[in-house]
């Protein structure tokens, strides 16, 4: 039996009324392997319990989070027609601007534990620990425990990854996918069994269905590792990558192509398109538009967001140090690298086939792809997304800290490496934590004082009687890097997050502050309702920053202040409806949202996402008016689509649709405190184009 096989188990569990084949699979699972210590398994249990609490206490303090997300999960849990669609409303007018498989999750969950914003919430966190554990078996087969621990930590306190995994969006079963298809793939390069590497492949392909083109980064590291170190001949491993890649192709494409098959007028329109078509979204603005610009995302020098690759900074090689992403991800950015480098070189000698070199190759190619797109991409690209860089990292950390701790052993280089690694670090943790320097006032001189004694004792000659003292020291020094991204987290789990922009811990200063009162805070522009953290929202919607930052879009307006629909209007829409298939039409899904959590009803989002798909036009809303689908169109402040909508500029369709229920609809005084125009449509003219 080599190190990578387990040792086979009967026990008392073999007593469970369970398949045999289920229940070897869960020995497998929950055993060390025979050549692990006994610390092994108790350190895999208390990674799992780490991100538990980290992603589960406190879970519902966000409310819904992302009402676009929560309405599309309730619209799910009504139609099973809403839920294959990914539907923004249970009577099926728009889909979500993602793919659907994220929804599905969260859909299922509120299908059967009913709305709420746990059964909302509670998914998304089990992804996070599901995460976590994989993280620690995948590393564990290359690098053994010692780096799967400190591979495991690294990932649950990554604040991006603590944001993300109590967070509504699909990043957070996107990166529970991916490190899936990287532990399938190890376990297919270990024995050269195709069955893993076609696993890999569909998990690839499911992350595809949550978002798109991103699932495909991870693949040019999986190719490349595969093709040099994987079992058996050139020929041999260029048909297990074939196999591997029609799967992929396979998993990611068979819902695309029933949705592509079925007529318009048979299925929602495809939000987020320009065209009602799911290929359209996939090459338009979720996939090549996110990284050139250009189809509804920001290019150039503007756009939405105020500038190239909105909400995130400038495009550039040191983006991921910048003041929107630096205290999301970068905290162990310098050791992952130093990691990597040292790692690549220590096991340059070894066989082809070395499981190690490979581990470092397949997270490096990970890391370094990630990497580059993220910082170079001029379409919308997101704080959170980072999340998609975690894992990469905390593998490297891992392997990294192990390999030069045992490199010191036989050389002086692997104490100066090793100590360089902590200090930069520390570094980074103190020019991190003063971009908001009256959070944790004091903490980042202790980092850095801890930190540098460490790294100057981890330099010192060795001396094999000092051995567990240096060792004790080393898990001092790490534990100091950590205080950083567990004080952040610590304010993410006591900090409201609502809308589609969200970051996790404190404000910063010199940062585009767009977390704290909505898309285009700060930024100029940008758009409409987006997200507000850490206390009450701006009063008449999401578009102000709370710390009283310019920019922002337009007020929530009717029906919606500080993201809660207003009950009066809701009351009186739920009474009034009559046979109305939606209850309500309104300008945008980012405005419609909460009047559908708060009715259970459909609402229909004009526009979609931002009220800027050209959907339903004039012609298709007077029809639903006609035929008494529609009665109530509620206008928002401005009106006429959403600032970022695709081409930029506010939707005609939408904007005449609004132009024509000013002048033949009636408006209607519900009470309701809040802003907007409401207008009942009933007696209105519905001929003509």
């Amino acid at each position: 039996m080599n190190a990578n096989d387990y040792t086979p188990s009967v026990g008392a569990g073999a007593a469970l009324a369970l398949p045999p084949a289920i229940l070897a699979w869960l020995r497998q699972v929950a055993r060390s392997r025979t050549a692990d210590p006994f610390w092994a398994r108790p350190a895999l249990a208390g990674s799992a319990l780490l991100a538990a609490a980290l992603y589960l206490i406190n879970l519902t303090v966000s409310g819904y989070a992302n009402t676009y997300y929560a309405a599309a999960a309730l619209a799910a849990s009504k139609s099973w027609s809403a839920w294959f669609f990914g539907s923004f409303d249970a009577a099926n007018f728009i889909t979500i601007d993602k793919p659907p498989l994220a929804l599905w999750v969260i859909g299922l969950s509120v299908r059967v534990f009913g709305l709420s914003s746990w059964s909302v919430l509670l998914p998304q966190a089990l992804a996070g620990v599901a995460t976590v554990v994989l993280l620690w078996l995948t590393v564990r087969r290359t690098f053994g425990p010692a780096a799967a621990t400190i591979a495991a930590i690294v990932m649950a306190l990554t604040p991006a990854a603590v944001l993300i995994f109590r967070f509504d969006n699909p990043d957070a079963v996107l990166t529970l996918l991916l490190v899936g298809a990287a532990y399938a793939f190890l376990r297919g390069l270990e024995g050269g069994r195709v069955r893993w590497l076609a696993l890999a492949g569909v998990l690839v392909g499911s992350a595809f269905l949550t978002k798109y083109l991103q699932a495909y980064l991870v693949l040019p590291a999986f190719a490349v590792t595969y093709a040099i170190a994987g079992q058996g001949s050139l020929r041999r491993r260029l048909v297990a990558l074939l196999v591997s890649a029609a799967a992929v192709l396979l998993a990611s494409g068979w819902w695309v192509a029933i949705v592509q098959a079925i007529p318009a007028a048979d299925r929602p329109y495809i939000g987020g398109s320009t065209t009602n078509s799911v290929l359209d979204l996939i090459f338009g603005y979720d996939g090549l538009g996110r990284i050139f610009g250009g189809s509804g995302n920001p290019g150039g020098t503007g756009g939405a967001g105020g500038g190239a690759g909105g909400f995130s900074g400038t495009p550039g090689l040191l983006r991921l140090f910048n003041a929107e992403l630096g205290g999301q991800i970068s905290w162990f950015l310098p050791s992952a690298v130093v990691g990597l480098v040292s790692g690549l070189i220590l096991r340059g000698r070894a066989a082809r086939t070395d499981l190690r070199r490979a581990g470092y190759l397949m997270w490096g190619g990970w890391f370094l792809v990630t990497a580059a797109v993220f910082s170079l991409m001029s379409g919308i690209i997101h704080s959170y997304y980072t999340v998609a860089l975690a894992p990469a990292i905390a593998a490297l950390v891992g392997a990294g800290l192990v390999d030069l701790w045992a490199l010191r052993s036989r050389s002086w280089i692997g104490g100066a490496l090793l100590a360089g690694s902590i200090a930069v670090t520390a570094w980074l943790a103190v020019q991190l934590l003063g971009r908001s320097p009256d959070f944790v006032p004091g903490v980042d001189v202790v980092i850095l004082a801890v930190a540098l004694l460490v790294a100057f004792i981890v330099a010192l000659p060795r001396r094999v009687e000092l051995d567990r003292l240096t060792l004790a020291a080393l898990g001092i020094g790490l534990a100091a890097l950590l205080v950083g991204p567990a004080a952040y987290a610590i304010d993410t789990i006591n900090t409201a997050y609502s809308g589609g922009d969200p970051s996790a811990g404190p404000a910063v200063t010199a940062a585009i502050d767009s977390t704290r009162g909505g898309f285009g805070a700060g930024q100029g522009g940008g758009q409409p309702g987006g997200g507000a953290q850490a206390g009450a929202p701006p009063a008449g919607g999401f578009g102000g920053a709370p710390n009283g930052t310019a920019g922002g879009g337009p007020g929530l307006g009717a029906g919606v202040a500080g993201g809660a629909a207003d009950s009066t209007l809701v009351d009186y829409l739920v009474a009034n409806r009559g046979s109305a298939t939606w209850i309500v039409a309104v300008d945008s899904s980012m405005n419609a949202g909460s009047i559908e959590l708060a009715s259970g009803e459909p609402v229909m989002a004009m526009g979609g996402f931002n009220g800027g798909d050209p959907a339903p036009t004039l012609a298709q809303f007077k029809a639903l008016v006609a035929s008494g689908q529609v009665r109530y169109l509620l206008v928002e402040g401005t009106g006429g689509g959403g600032v970022g909508a695709p081409g930029g500029t506010s939707d005609s369709s939408i904007s005449a649709i609004d132009s024509w229920a000013a002048s033949g609809g009636t408006v209607v005084d519900t009470g309701s405190s809040a802003g907007g125009t409401l207008y009942d449509l009933s007696g209105a003219s519905t001929s003509g184009s």
